[in-house]
């Protein structure tokens, strides 16, 4: 079944008039530009069915395109704001937690898949050791 033949998906509100203020404790930064948007998401590449497990989606800059071509995307969000807009989204599987604290081989096992593609725009604070 080809993508643009399923139902319509509720679309997620991501930029900078989503009325949601960056929280420095979380490192959040969002990404606005759809250029470095586009460009992220051809360079990942998703494919319909595929496990995809993105870390930090906050405005979901990069998950409503993600899960446009994926057809089902599982996130995992520490900012329990952003995690409650993120579960409107029939499409996602929302995961609120620190990523830092996520076991992914039991999260895998969970959900069957034998491998997952982890992707995401990291937060500032977990990217340096």
């Amino acid at each position: 079944m080809s993508l643009t033949s399923r139902k319509p998906r509720a679309a997620l509100s991501h930029g900078r008039n989503s009325g949601h203020v960056a929280r420095k404790r979380f490192g959040q930064n969002f990404l606005h530009d759809q250029g470095v948007i586009e460009a992220i998401v051809r360079a990942i590449n998703p494919q319909a069915g595929e496990p995809l497990l993105e870390i930090g989606p906050g405005l979901a800059a990069l998950t409503q395109p993600l899960v446009e071509r994926a057809g089902q995307l599982a996130v995992i969000e520490l900012d329990r704001d952003l995690a409650a807009r993120l579960r409107q989204h029939p499409q996602l599987d929302v995961i609120e937690s620190d990523v830092l604290k996520v076991d992914f081989t039991a999260l895998a096992a969970r959900r069957n898949w034998t491998k997952i593609r982890v992707v995401g725009n990291l937060p500032y604070n977990i990217s340096t050791p």
